[in-house]
């Protein structure tokens, strides 16, 4: 918790967190989470899926319309993945020093840093009608951007041992909602002046057919801006004083040794050993899969079924694609603590972790039974069985968040793990949406595998990263 939190809030957390520490205390009591702080923090994780994938459900659109393929729809995929993964290449550059900032000057400025730059992105991208235009307007967001790190690092800050799973299971379900938000935006407000000529006439919206649904993503980050501006309390420890007599808490809070907690931030170099490294290298191959599988999607829904996909409009794809946020906000807020206290977060993550190979091979699976019997009953069955499996795989990033919160050697440096953390999420997100799109473009382009090659290859990547998840501790603050 924040020493210069609210008084309330404060010595609320204080007094509950030395209780369990207190001797007489037979079993420990969940400490209250601070719900308005929390709360705020969602808010600013809410934005970023709206902003981020609010251009998915018309991306491969935006690139047929604009010509850079020259009319061949086989290679839609190429640029689509360029434009989606420039985005996390930039980020990759500067989130280590963004978190390593946050350590020293406050996570508030650079939070704030960081929503200013994702508002004035999501304005140029609706602006832009070049790819060039499309490309500098993701790599502002992406290089302005430490948001994600930053927020595990407050998550972290904000809660203790007793509470951490209900704090951290919170994320993915507002990412999840944000997640709904951002493509139901994006697929049924592109082209208005087409879909609602009544509402938006004039030479603009037809000149900018997807500036609404970008202007729309930037409102919502301006008001995430001010939000956070006048209501969010920063949770750095500013007075070393106040850092030593809250290092027991904290070393509490973290789940690591009192001995290991300092009074200022670790060196990077300090970060590269395995209590750290093993959740990290987690982190990124759940990465790799998810934005893999985030990737194709769209891709998937869009290109024609006789071409391996299914041939929904921007529309379909926005609606769907919106349903999955629905369904895992639900379901994580109603499983995702349970199953953790139930069968511990390393049983929970592996099993989640492995769902990506079904995820993947319904894939092809789908557009066979589409090839056979067009869009019908069973299509929408196999669907719904992938987004019910990406609920589950969407799980597996609560369960590490928790490990790597734990493995920070001290609580100045929690900014520094995440980031290290984010860093190796953002270099594979960069990679692999171009990799992904890329290769379903090139297998269909020359049949390989009948055109499927791309799910063999991912399945099989994901079967040897398996091995990968039996190597953290049993619990999170335990060694390996």
């Amino acid at each position: 918790m924040s020493s210069s939190a609210a008084p309330s809030d404060s010595d609320t957390a204080v007094n509950e967190r030395t209780a369990l520490l207190d001797g007489h205390q037979g079993q420990k009591k969940v400490t209250p989470l601070p719900k308005l702080q929390i709360a705020i923090l969602l808010l600013a994780l809410l934005v970023e899926p709206i902003a981020s994938q609010s251009i998915y459900p018309y991306i491969n659109q935006l690139v047929s319309e604009l010509d850079i393929t020259g009319g061949d729809e086989r290679k839609v995929g190429y640029y689509a993945g360029l434009i989606e993964s420039i985005f996390f290449a930039t980020q990759a550059l500067t989130i280590l020093q963004w978190s390593r900032t946050s350590d020293r000057v406050g996570r508030k400025p650079v939070l704030l840093l960081g929503i200013f730059g994702l508002s004035l992105s999501m304005i140029c991208f609706g602006l832009s009608r070049t790819l060039s235009g499309l490309i500098v307007s993701r790599c502002i967001t992406g290089a302005l951007n430490g948001n994600i790190g930053v927020m595990k690092s407050m998550m972290g800050e904000l809660t203790d041992s007793t509470n951490m799973a209900q704090g951290f299971a919170l994320m993915p379900i507002a990412f999840s909602f944000g997640a709904t938000i951002g493509p139901m935006i994006g697929g049924a407000l592109e082209h208005p002046q087409r879909h609602f000529p009544n509402i938006f006439p004039g030479a603009f919206w037809s000149q900018f057919p997807y500036f609404l649904p970008s202007g729309i993503a930037a409102a919502f980050s301006v008001i995430c801006f001010l939000t956070i501006l006048f209501f969010l309390k920063e949770t750095l420890p500013r007075q070393q004083t106040q850092e030593k007599s809250m290092s027991a808490l904290d070393g509490e809070a973290l789940n690591v040794p009192q001995n290991a907690v300092g009074d200022s931030p670790v060196s990077i170099r300090s970060l590269f050993v395995p209590s750290v490294l093993i959740p990290v290298v987690n982190y990124g191959c759940i990465a790799t899969f998810e934005m893999a599988m985030f990737a194709l999607q769209p891709l998937f829904y869009s290109t024609p079924i006789e071409l391996g996909g299914l041939g929904f409009d921007p529309s379909t794809i926005g609606l769907w694609m919106g349903m999955f946020g629905i369904v895992n906000g639900v379901l994580q807020t109603i499983t995702f603590a349970p199953l953790i206290n139930r069968f511990g977060a390393k049983t929970v993550f592996q099993f989640c972790a492995g769902t990506f190979i079904p995820i993947i091979a319904l894939f092809p699976i789908t557009n066979i039974v589409a090839r056979q019997y067009g869009i019908n009953w069973l299509v929408w069955f196999l669907l719904t069985c992938s987004l019910l499996l990406g609920v589950f795989m969407d799980m597996s990033f609560g369960c590490i968040l928790m490990f790597i919160t734990a493995a920070a050697p001290n609580k100045r440096s929690l900014g520094a793990t995440n980031g290290l953390a984010q860093m190796t999420a953002s270099i594979v997100r960069a990679i692999t949406p171009a990799t992904a799109t890329s290769m379903f473009a090139y297998t269909i382009q020359h049949k390989l595998m009948g055109g499927y090659a791309v799910y063999a290859v991912l399945i099989t990547a994901s079967i040897f990263a398996l091995r990968i998840t039996t190597k953290l501790p049993g619990s999170p603050g335990k060694r390996a």
